[in-house]
């Protein structure tokens, strides 16, 4: 092959010219030479591809998406945005009168128990502890081999509104249930990329008392609109907007990720944040209706082992 067809290719729909790896390069024996020459393309390709879109923004052009799977994301008929007439009413209707309506009305204020397995290890002790400084009203203790349904009961007595559940393995976090009181429903999360505050060198100083405002992000469908509003609801309905902290619940690809900081407005246009801790990542395992009940209660939603077994695909999400 000639070295000067392999040179550069043209850009489909534009007339610049993007370089192409040559030929030559891979017929090379030499690592050292060879790695150098696929160095020296890298940054060739790189300046032609960085005055392209120079002079792409000087003639304005639109900006492109990027193909990301997010972006290409396959609507289904519960998605919430693209929901009109009867449907939309309808899931107004059911926000207004479902089991979460009471803390959206402000009729009550939230109360949490955090707990953890039996035995808990160190890790998941100190998780706890951080989610009880972040939750308002919330109270971190121990299980004492009480069976989950007997600890509903005991927390509805004592006028709790949700428990919190820390699982573990392998010594540590690795599942959340959350379990809204006293008629459900029931989430139970895997979880997985635990930081904890001495992971992201954070004192827990930084952590104020204040009441953090909630932020959440792209819960889409029915199904993501009601997961969404569970996690809102751990938190107090009225943040103290003095104390600059927030906590994000930002749901993509179904992996609902959880981020705390605490901004400060260095002017009207500027805005500087600092991450506090903890830091993890949630997904949904399954929803169940009512409280917690492993063998007859309903299911609302549930995944499989495998995608193909839901009849879906990769582009195609549940929250």
């Amino acid at each position: 092959m000639n070295d000067k067809e392999d040179i550069a290719v043209k850009d489909e729909g534009t007339e610049e010219e993007i370089p192409a790896l040559p030929s030559h390069i891979s017929d090379i024996k030499n690592k050292t030479i060879r790695r150098k020459q696929v160095e020296q393309y890298k940054k060739m390709k790189k300046k032609v591809l960085k005055e392209k879109h120079k002079k792409m923004k000087a003639e304005g052009a639109p900006k492109q998406t990027p193909k990301t799977i997010e972006a290409m994301r396959v609507k289904d008929e519960t998605m919430l945005v693209s929901m009109e007439g009867e449907s939309k009413d309808e899931v107004a209707l059911d926000v207004a009168h479902d089991d979460l309506s009471g803390y959206y009305t402000r009729t009550y204020e939230p109360k949490v128990l955090i707990t953890f397995s039996d035995n808990p290890e160190k890790r998941s002790r100190v998780f706890g502890r951080e989610l009880m400084r972040i939750i308002p009203n919330s109270l971190s203790r121990y299980r004492n081999r009480s069976g989950i349904k007997k600890m509903v009961k005991s927390c509805i007595a004592r006028g709790f509104t949700d428990i919190v559940v820390i699982n573990e393995d392998m010594k540590k976090p690795n599942g959340l249930l959350v379990i809204h009181l006293p008629n459900g429903p029931t989430a139970n999360f895997r979880l997985s990329n635990v930081k904890i505050t001495k992971d992201l060198k954070r004192s827990h100083k930084d952590i104020t008392s204040h009441r953090p405002e909630v932020i959440l992000n792209n819960f889409n469908t029915r199904l993501g609109h009601t997961v969404g509003r569970m996690l809102g609801a751990l938190f107090h309905f009225d943040p103290e907007f003095k104390g600059r902290r927030a906590v994000t619940f930002h749901n993509q690809r179904d992996y609902i990720f959880f981020r705390h900081h605490r901004y400060e407005f260095q002017s009207a246009g500027k805005v500087k944040i600092r991450e506090l801790g903890p830091r993890f990542t949630l997904k949904l395992r399954y929803l169940q209706q009512g409280t917690f009940d492993s063998k007859h209660g309903e299911y609302e939603w549930i995944i499989t082992g495998r995608r193909h077994e839901m009849e879906t695909s990769r582009r195609k999400f549940f929250l």
